[in-house]
């Protein structure tokens, strides 16, 4: 019934901008953490950011932070990951994950944490 669906994906080159979308429909809004993730070929899985609906909090991993920013629209049920100054070694396949209900502790969870995973979109960064 939960479904993620991430999009705004494409090719940049360095210093350019993308929003990502990650789209939730049979999900519930209430209280939620919804984490954006990305995975380079070659390269493990990495956390890049999450937000956690209930009390605000964010995280941001230390190579993106100052740069990408996640924000929600419970409207649209929408988080987005804005992406600004892009480089090259932002290029992998980027997906979202949530989870519902309150969770408690500190962010980041840990990826076994999330209930629910997107297929992705892929992020390419030129120089």
């Amino acid at each position: 019934e939960v479904r993620l669906v991430e999009s705004g994906g494409g090719s940049v080159q360095t210093g350019g901008s993308l929003r990502l979308s990650c789209t939730a429909s049979g999900f519930q809004f209430n209280d939620y953490v919804i984490g954006w993730f990305r995975q380079a070929p070659g390269k493990e899985r990495e956390g890049v950011s999450c937000f956690r609906n209930t009390d605000g909090s964010t995280y941001y991993s230390d190579s993106v932070k100052g740069r990408f920013t996640i924000a929600s629209d419970g409207a649209k049920n929408t988080v987005y990951l804005q992406m600004n100054n892009l480089k090259p070694e932002d290029t992998a396949l980027y997906y979202c994950a949530g989870v519902e209900g309150i969770v408690t502790g500190d962010l980041p969870l840990a990826d076994r944490e999330y209930d629910y995973w997107g297929q992705g979109t892929q992020v390419a960064v030129s120089s």
